[in-house]
């Protein structure tokens, strides 16, 4: 499923989207916008997710912003790497919507986030 199609169904169920093209842009407009929410991907031009998640973890003003991983990576052993890396979820693609949308608003409401 492509960023335009999430972008879509993610606007859809009443989610405002700002977007990033790559990590440098998404640090600056987190630190701009303050999202309640934050979906990351993990291979992104100029700083991948990692790094960004880091960055974002490591700032007193975003500390708290849970950032969920969407990533191609389903090997075994890959989601307990994820989350250890700092992310506060984790979801493979293809993405299923409607899993999404459960991790998304468990995530926003403060559950434990659920995986996929």
């Amino acid at each position: 499923m492509n960023k335009i199609l999430v972008r879509e169904i993610l606007t859809l169920n009443g989610y405002d989207i700002i977007e990033a093209k790559d990590g440098l842009e998404a640090i600056k407009l987190i630190a701009e916008y303050k999202p309640d929410l934050i979906l990351m991907d993990i291979q992104l031009p100029e700083m991948d997710g990692f790094t960004a998640t880091r960055i974002i973890k490591a700032n007193s003003l975003t500390k708290d912003i849970p950032v969920i991983a969407l990533t191609a990576s389903a090997m075994k052993g890959d989601e307990e790497m994820i989350l250890s890396s700092g992310f506060d979820g984790y979801m493979a693609k293809p993405i299923d919507v409607k899993r999404l949308i459960d991790l998304i608003n468990d995530t926003i409401r403060g559950k434990a986030a659920p995986s996929s």
